[in-house]
């Protein structure tokens, strides 16, 4: 039994992301010594019978059907906001001036225009004890916190290119039924803003610089899509009859751009969920001046790492990333043993935990994914004016 004091949260959302939180808020003090113990007291959602039957399913104890309940109720300590970016800025703010901590899942809103009001407001909180974090998950794979400890260390030299690919294919059937990815509206963006944040928050957090213009392509391939059918993850199969009816995509299906970074590096980046094959293929690669590494999340407990003193003719070496020394790794399982994709999310909740006990500012912060919003509107900003370059 823990004598811990509560950390009584309540969650927003409950599909996809809402799954993947409700697990790292169970896990994390199962497997790390916690200064505050995670209680997952309410989770709300639109659909009565649905999020009853998640509350259950999920572990959380009770259930609304208005996110403004967890705001209003005594008896929470934290909102987490796993709802489509149309309602991250409105429920955050309310949260924040309502006193309680925030995690908001990324994008961080839809615009930056919202993005600024939620920083705002999360720099007025903080001031009051009361703190935000933007919910960049993959910055927490051992692997990758690995990368960037050794470019901190200052292995890779001066670091020249960076290269980032994130490549799923669950869109590539053009049958897949609409979703709210695929509603501008409601989702902000595509693959730019779903997956392309993730590279654009990692690219910078790996090389501590950040990206100062781009020059960018955003395309859509598939312009309608079956308003009707069966979901399946995050695609499916839709009602592909002549007569069934069908609404417009109106977001990116691919993004590409290149970059420049603040302290030299140039890089490239690639978005796209119509890349066959490639399931979660989050991918970045840095070359420096002593050395290079490189990363693929289908294979997510390996880092390649190239030392051109140590072995210039050997090529990369493979790390695998499962010591006990290696970042996180020693509070799960033996050497070997690899780790999946749910342990981003209970590492990010084991780093909140931590910050707000200590009642420091969590990372990334609403101001790192601020900064992150910037890049996506300078994308866009460029791929509508004939990939001109665009400063951030």
């Amino acid at each position: 039994m823990t004598t811990a004091k509560p950390l009584r949260v309540g969650m927003a959302g409950y599909a996809f992301m809402g799954a993947a939180h409700s697990h790292a808020w169970r896990t994390a003090p199962r497997f790390f010594d916690l200064p505050l113990q995670p209680q997952l007291t309410a989770v709300a959602g639109r659909n009565a019978d649905g999020v009853r039957a998640a509350a259950g399913k999920l572990g959380w104890e009770s259930a609304e059907t208005d996110w403004r309940r967890l705001i209003e109720r005594d008896d929470i300590d934290l909102v987490d906001i796993c709802t489509p970016g149309d309602t991250h800025a409105e429920i955050a703010i309310a949260a924040l001036e309502a006193g309680k901590h925030v995690l908001c899942e990324k994008p961080l809103a839809n615009s930056v225009t919202e993005a600024e009001r939620m920083t705002a407001a999360a720099e007025s909180a903080a001031k009051r004890g009361v703190f935000a974090m933007c919910g960049f998950s993959y910055r927490r794979t051992p692997a990758l916190v690995l990368a960037h400890r050794m470019v901190e260390e200052g292995r890779l030299g001066t670091i020249r290119h960076v290269r980032a690919q994130y490549l799923q294919d669950w869109l590539s059937d053009e049958t897949a039924p609409m979703t709210w990815r695929l509603d501008k509206g409601k989702s902000g963006s595509g693959s730019l803003g779903d997956i392309g944040a993730h590279i654009i928050d990692t690219a910078q957090r790996l090389t501590g610089q950040k990206i100062t213009g781009v020059s960018a392509l955003l395309e859509t391939f598939v312009p309608e899509r079956p308003l009707a059918g069966n979901l399946v993850g995050l695609g499916g199969q839709g009602d592909a009859g002549a007569d069934a009816p069908r609404g417009a995509v109106t977001v990116d299906d691919a993004a590409i751009f290149s970059a420049r970074f603040d302290g030299g590096p140039i890089g490239v980046f690639e978005a796209t969920r119509y890349a066959l094959g490639r399931k979660n293929a989050m991918r970045l690669e840095l070359n420096g001046t002593k050395a290079s590494l490189a990363f693929d999340f289908e294979d997510m407990n390996i880092l390649s790492f190239y030392d051109a003193a140590e072995s210039p003719d050997a090529g990369f070496r493979r790390i695998l990333v499962t010591e006990p020394e290696h970042p996180y790794v020693g509070k799960w399982w033996p050497t070997g043993h690899g780790l999946g994709y749910e342990h981003g999310f209970t590492h990010q909740v084991v780093d909140l935990v931590n910050a707000l006990a200590q009642q420091r500012q969590p990372e990334p912060s609403f101001a790192d994914a601020l900064q992150v919003q910037r890049v996506l509107a300078a994308v866009e900003s460029s791929a509508a004016n004939s990939s001109q370059w665009q400063k951030v």
